[in-house]
């Protein structure tokens, strides 16, 4: 893996081990000489993540809309920083730079964002690894509800297993090397379930 995008807050959250989940794993990539790839804020978890994989001597490429831009929360300090028209283009050029996806706690955009490329996934659109560093159990409800999901028949058990979640960076990455994705056509799949 070249790049890895996290997805992550622009607050730094309430506990402090939202903070310390960033730096390290911000340290665990740039071990592992994986370039970070995210939204090019200078604040929150964003700007934190950043910072440490900057410091470490680690790359960072920065994808910001023009509007955030103006309102003076981009990352000026990275070397590369590509300012795009919308928050659309913001998340193809995010995706298609990178080769796995994690995301740290955050908002609704962080939401968002790790469920569009996990859906893009499970239509077979890309088979890169999607990861929740699930810091404090932030995502434990995410993960019940999705299991919800399986449940009640509206995604495929193995479906369900394209979502990755530890809570340690390194674990995490670890499954990321070991990720193979999904053999079933999701398609195939909305067909059979229709026919039964």
């Amino acid at each position: 893996m070249k790049n890895i995008c996290v997805f992550c807050g622009s607050s730094p959250g309430a506990k402090p081990e939202y903070s310390e989940a960033a730096l390290e794993l911000g340290h665990a990539l740039v071990d592992k000489n994986i370039g970070l790839v995210y939204g090019g804020g200078n604040v929150g978890l964003m700007g934190q993540i950043a910072k440490v994989v900057l410091e470490k001597g680690g790359k960072v490429i920065g994808v910001v809309p023009k509007a955030l831009v103006e309102k003076e929360v981009a990352f000026s300090g990275l070397d590369d920083l590509r300012i795009v028209s919308s928050m659309h283009k913001r998340k193809a050029l995010m995706a298609e730079l990178s080769d796995g996806f994690i995301a740290l706690p955050g908002g609704l955009g962080t939401i968002e964002e790790f469920v569009e490329v996990m859906t893009w996934a499970q239509l077979g659109m890309h088979q890169k690894p999607c990861g929740l560093l699930n810091v404090c159990q932030f995502y434990d409800k995410f993960s019940d509800f999705i299991d919800h999901i399986v449940d009640q028949h509206f995604l495929e058990k193995e479906h369900r297993d394209i979502l990755l979640v530890d809570d340690n960076p390194q674990s995490l990455l670890k499954k990321f090397e070991s990720y193979h994705p999904p053999s079933i056509d999701k398609a195939a799949w909305a067909l059979r379930m229709n026919n039964c």
